[in-house]
């Protein structure tokens, strides 16, 4: 039967209607007068509704948990009005005939509660309706108020660490999305907080209107109508009124609670009972409690019998929790179950991150949460500063302690090649010497990872004066994230992959879509368009203007489909990207090239290599590279970027040649240069004769 009506609909069905039935009784409860058993009925269910949303507001880790909670507070607020009303119906009709003509719970609330004294009743409910309004109601109310007027301020740059996180490749797609609907539903949730308030106070101010009204009514309609003294009818309907008003103030005071619990929660882990006991469980909580108690019970006067055994109570919770925190905290022994050793599962074998950096035990401080892990925030700005250089996002990096590494290495993997290593002292600083320091230093003799220069390793107290004698001081944070850095940029190409440049097409899709279908995967296949992109980034050159780089390749693919010749088609269109780093837009561009004679020679030689290996014959290489490196060495010192500008044909050789040497000077064909660009030849190399020289 039930599987029937599953398959009917009929459960989803009732379901959706609960909620505008319920509605509907809440009109009829308003118009229509109900017997007694009815309305203690429902005067029960609303207590334990109260008590239900009071314990789902103590229990939410978070206040997004009871995201709902608005809702339910205008309708529980709008039941109990109901039944105010059909009560006051009640009370004002039958309540000539005695303390139960309103019912049982009525008559429990105003003899049992209050004890039969109308005069205690009118001041335990005006106390009861003070604590509502004026303390808790005004308190969540004021809270929630400023709670929606920060959220809703944060709101903007909430948004804004999303679209960074998400561009920086710390989260993905799905993650944004869910983070974005959060952001939007604590917005409205608190909004919503803000007006529901209003609903408590206004209820408080009803029910106490409402009393009025009972008591009034009674007074004339007993003496009038049903020929009561004035003693008797203000015994019976002021007695009824107050119970009335009792039975309904008790949840109007539960809902005021848990509204307060709800915008007053911060989010954690754990319940709000699990929070505030794991913050009291302190034995510092509980000794000075201890000491004070026990030195006001012993003062004369004082209660020596209450006050000393609380100071005991509080002392003996001390030492317990003291006890608790010496205590080494258990290790949960699990029964293994048994492994089968002749199989060998894939994560034994492979490491899906494309970087990784293995680090010596030693420095496992610079990644622990406990400190404020620097390493990672630093490992971090790398990729989201790197991303925006290259023009698409880096891979994430994985860190990991290797026991075989020395106690303070560490080992750059880029694609499983180790591609940089070296160590730090985490619990030092390392002085730099740019060229401008003065004097020397006490410490450890060091050469700095990245760039080679001398450095040393100096107490964390000696950094200020190392930075005043012009040493540029660091801490092992920077300096392996320095290091990572430029790993990762001379290593670019390699990180680069075809779903990297797929998400690079989806992205200008959105903005040139014409553009993509020329391009991909008719007539470059994705593996091809990602062997351009790569050859692209092997020689510094970023694709952060991707769209300018896609048309230029859309062109060069009409005309031949292979990787290599595409790059050097399509390096004449980029030529302003390569040279945009070497020289400001009214600075020359320094150019170093090479003599006539010796290009001729080189020209004959590619020309004469039908497998375009591109090579040069060893000796003139050599003789080459010694001239170049003279020729760069007082621009090198003096940091000033040239690039090497040589004819079409032999780009391609010379590149290899100087690539070990001169990584990041660019090897450029005449035709690359734009013609608008002022040039200034700071050197020419020389004839084969004099290179033999």
């Amino acid at each position: 039967m039930a599987i029937a009506l599953k398959s009917r609909g009929v459960l989803p069905l009732l379901r959706s209607s609960a909620l505008p039935l319920a509605t509907l009784l809440l009109v009829i409860l308003m118009v229509v007068p109900i017997p007694t058993f009815l309305l203690d009925v429902f005067f029960i269910m609303n207590i334990a509704i109260s008590l239900a949303v009071l314990m789902v507001a103590l229990n939410a880790q978070k206040p997004l948990d009871f995201s709902a909670f608005p809702t339910v507070l205008l309708f529980a607020t709008l039941f109990r009005l109901g039944l105010n009303v059909a009560s006051t119906r009640v009370v004002l009709g039958h309540g000539h005939e005695g303390e139960a003509a309103a019912g049982h719970v009525i008559e429990a609330f105003g003899t049992f509660v209050i004890g039969g004294d109308y005069i205690v009743g009118l001041f335990v409910f005006a106390i009861l309706v003070i604590i509502n309004m004026i303390v808790v109601t005004k308190g969540a109310g004021r809270v929630s108020e400023v709670s929606a007027r920060f959220t809703l301020d944060a709101l903007p740059g909430k948004q804004m660490a999303i679209d960074a996180d998400l561009n920086a490749g710390l989260i993905t797609p799905e993650e944004a999305k869910a983070r974005r609907v959060e952001v939007s539903t604590e917005a409205d949730f608190y909004g919503s907080m803000d007006g529901s308030s209003k609903f408590v106070k206004g209820d408080a101010v009803a029910g106490l209107l409402i009393l009025f009204a009972n008591i009034a009514g009674g007074l004339i309609l007993g003496p009038v109508s049903h020929g009561m003294s004035i003693g008797d009818a203000a015994q019976t309907y002021v007695l009824l009124a107050i119970g009335d008003a009792l039975v309904a103030q008790l949840p109007s005071l539960i809902l005021s609670i848990a509204a307060a619990a709800i915008v007053t929660r911060v989010t954690s882990s754990q319940d709000l009972a699990g929070q505030i006991g794991g913050q009291f469980a302190s034995a510092r909580t509980w000794t000075p409690v201890a000491v004070i108690l026990g030195l006001l019970g012993i003062m004369p006067g004082m209660p020596h019998f209450i006050i000393l055994p609380a100071a005991g109570i509080a002392g003996f919770a001390a030492w317990k929790l003291n006890q608790q925190a010496k205590r080494p905290a258990p290790v949960e022994v699990v029964a293994a179950e048994p492994v089968d050793q002749s199989k060998i599962g894939w994560d034994e074998v492979s490491d899906h991150m494309q970087v990784v950096l293995d680090i010596g035990y030693g420095l496992v401080p610079l990644v622990d949460e406990r400190r404020g892990s620097p390493l990672m925030g630093r490992i971090t700005g790398v990729r989201r500063q790197l991303s925006k250089e290259l023009g698409f996002v880096v891979p994430q990096v994985r860190v990991r302690d290797d026991i075989n590494l020395p106690p303070f290495a560490y080992r750059i993997n880029v694609g499983g090649v180790t591609v940089g290593e070296d160590s730090v002292s985490p619990d030092e600083m390392l002085a730099l010497d740019t060229g401008q320091a003065v004097g020397s230093l006490n410490g450890k003799r060091a050469k700095d990872p990245t760039f080679g220069l001398d450095a040393v390793w100096i107490a964390q107290g000696d950094a200020d004066a190392a930075t005043g004698a012009g040493y540029l001081v660091v801490d092992p944070g920077t300096v392996v994230a320095t290091h990572l850095n430029h790993q990762l940029g001379a290593h670019a190409a390699e990180l680069l992959g075809p779903d990297e440049v797929q998400s690079l097409l989806d992205g200008l899709k959105d903005r040139a879509a014409n553009l993509v279908a020329a391009l991909s995967p008719n007539p470059l296949p994705l593996t091809t368009l990602t062997q351009v992109l790569r050859g692209l980034l092997a020689e510094n050159i970023p694709l952060k203007e991707f769209r300018r780089i896609a048309a230029a390749i859309a062109v060069a693919a009409q005309k031949t489909p292979d990787a290599d010749e595409i790059i050097e088609m399509i390096r004449p269109e980029l030529g302003g990207l390569i040279i945009q780093k070497l020289c400001g837009v009214r600075e020359p561009l320094r150019v170093m090239t090479l003599e006539g004679q010796l290009e001729g020679l080189l020209g004959q030689a590619v020309r004469s290599d039908p497998s375009r290996r591109h090579t040069i014959e060893p000796d003139l290489g050599r003789r080459i590279v010694d001239a170049l490196q003279r020729a760069a060495a007082p621009l090198v010192a003096d940091a000033k970027p040239f690039a090497l500008v040589v004819q079409p044909a032999i780009r391609v050789a010379i590149r290899k040649l100087v690539r070990t040497i001169l990584p990041d000077t660019p090897v450029m064909s005449f035709f690359e240069v734009p013609e608008e660009k002022a040039v200034e030849v700071v050197a020419v190399i020389g004839a084969p004769e004099a290179l033999a020289a």
